[in-house]
């Protein structure tokens, strides 16, 4: 349903999250801890048109669960909706590393100086030409925000994780 502006006409219908939402999705999928089951869930999501950008895995002696971040976040969760795998999705804040001797330091820096929590994080795969990047689960999304941005560090979209090339 589109929204109107005051003279009648038409215009598209925002929505809060788009591709430049300054946010990646992270997707927690639920998995039994046997032999091929992240083979199961790779072969279902992993296609021409969404790639894994971020893999985590944190298990238990029954089952794990997964950490992934996609190419294409929404395709992603279409194809998880028709499958059989229980998951859910969350905000992490996605960081391009910057060009200096100590880039994790940098980044943890910057925000423990505003105390912000980091509770987990990992690489992020980039497209051709891309620097490096990674994720991170932090406590207040929105805080990180800004003090990255003030930081001089250039936060990732998911707009820039689709528009990536991959060979």
């Amino acid at each position: 349903m589109g929204k109107h502006s005051s003279g009648g006409e038409q215009t598209a219908a925002e929505t809060l999250r788009a591709r430049n939402w300054p946010c990646l999705r992270q997707f927690c999928v639920f998995l039994e801890n046997r032999v091929g089951r992240l083979n199961d869930l790779m072969r279902h999501v992993e296609t021409i048109d969404v790639k894994v950008l971020a893999l985590s895995i944190v298990d238990s002696v029954d089952f794990a669960n997964v950490r992934l971040i996609f190419s294409n976040a929404d395709r992603a969760r279409e194809k998880l909706e028709l499958s059989n795998f229980l998951f859910s999705e969350n905000d992490v804040v996605g960081i391009e590393l910057p060009e200096d001797e100590m880039p994790f330091t940098t980044v943890c820096s910057a925000l423990v100086k505003a105390e912000v929590n980091i509770h987990h994080a990992f690489l992020l795969r980039r497209g051709r030409g891309a620097r490096a990047a990674v994720a991170m689960y932090v406590d207040n999304v929105d805080l990180a925000l800004h003090t990255l941005e003030e930081a001089g560090l250039r936060v990732i979209t998911e707009g820039d994780l689709e528009d990536e090339t991959f060979d």
